[in-house]
């Protein structure tokens, strides 16, 4: 069966070619063979995807036939159009990208694990529970973070002063090279200079704070508004609240949120689900009955010959509506039916049996 070249590479058929590079370059790093997160499969995947979907040619013929050519989809990296490894002199196996003559960099923002174009900290993910009268009304919280963080006393340059030299271990290019070895053969890989973090320059003298790195690790504040409405599991994102990064932008706070049960009421969407028992005599002749909810007590008028597993609906009680107002409590009728009554009840139920009630 063909493969759907478009879903493996997560775009639309009508998508142009900086997408389709943009979305290959994201698979790319992501499940190269050298990282972590590597996915062999995956990775082959989305370089025959790219392979013919960056061909005009190939992508016209695939668009009308669902097919490429004979080459197209074999699962390989010998793919014939996009990224065919086998063509380049020596090949991988002698003397890695460099010797080949191919640009890697433009797919991968500067070799295999190299940094990326935009030179950010990491991203941070915390847990955060509230409770659940919090997520009908939303809150605000406040919490200390320990993290990485600009160093104020240089504001994050590094240098007790302005004067700047030439890094001694980059020469000042701002990275280095490293040998690896890989599935394809001998590779250098592209890393960021640990001494000059990628500026290419280091102060003549570094601050006493920090260490000429220009970021410290200390506790920061940060506040966070939550809105109505959250459910367990939501996650709220607070840009560059993560890690700092000297010469570079702050990576992104990742708040997961963990909302705790409420024993009288449940949540769906912007209402409210609880319950009322009233008696079999409350629910014969109706009552205006008060009960408690989230916030305080409201009388609820319960009309004359109410059945048991009715729902009654209030208005204004439910969850915090994002544009004001409130949602709906609905409430589930319960009729308490006593297990025991005495003499005196027994007769009144009788009177009334006799009576076709």
């Amino acid at each position: 069966m063909t493969k759907d070249y478009y879903e493996i590479l997560g775009v639309d058929k009508n998508a142009s070619s900086s997408e389709i590079k943009k979305a290959f370059r994201s698979l790319a790093q992501k499940h190269h063979p050298d990282k972590k997160t590597g996915d062999e499969k995956k990775f082959k995947e989305a370089n025959d995807a790219y392979s013919v979907l960056s061909d005009e040619k190939k992508k016209k013929q695939y668009d009308t036939y669902g097919s490429a050519d004979s080459n197209a989809g074999s699962g390989g990296f010998n793919s014939s159009g996009g990224f065919d490894f086998s063509g380049f002199s020596g090949g991988f196996n002698s003397g890695g990208f460099e010797s080949s003559g191919f640009d890697f960099s433009d797919i991968f923002g500067g070799g295999f694990g190299g940094e990326t174009q935009t030179r950010r900290g990491d991203d941070i993910a915390v847990e955060l529970k509230i409770i659940f009268k919090e997520s009908v009304f939303g809150t605000e919280k406040t919490f200390n973070l320990k993290k990485d963080i600009t160093c104020k006393e240089c504001s994050g340059s590094g240098a007790e002063s302005s004067r700047l030299k030439t890094c001694d271990k980059c020469g000042g290019r701002g990275y280095t090279f490293q040998e690896q070895q890989t599935i394809f053969g001998l590779t250098r890989i592209q890393k960021e200079c640990d001494k000059c973090f990628g500026d290419g320059k280091i102060p003549e003298k570094a601050c006493k704070k920090c260490n000429g790195r220009g970021v410290i690790n200390d506790k920061e504040e940060i506040n966070v508004k939550i809105p109505a409405g959250v459910e367990s599991g939501s996650r709220l994102r607070i840009k560059q609240k993560g890690q700092a990064k000297h010469g570079g932008q702050n990576g992104d706070l990742y708040i997961h949120l963990e909302v705790e049960e409420d024993k009288n009421f449940e949540k769906e969407g912007y209402d409210l689900i609880g319950s009322i028992e009233i008696s079999v005599t409350e629910a014969v002749l109706g009552i205006i009955k008060e009960i408690k909810v989230i916030d305080g007590k409201i009388k609820v008028k319960v009309n004359a010959g109410t059945q048991h597993g009715s729902i009654l609906k209030v208005k204004d009680q439910g969850v915090v509506l994002p544009r004001g107002g409130r949602g709906l409590l609905y409430l589930k009728v319960k009729i308490d039916i006593p297990k025991k009554i005495g003499k005196k009840e027994e007769k009144l139920f009788e009177e009334l049996k006799d009576l076709g009630i």
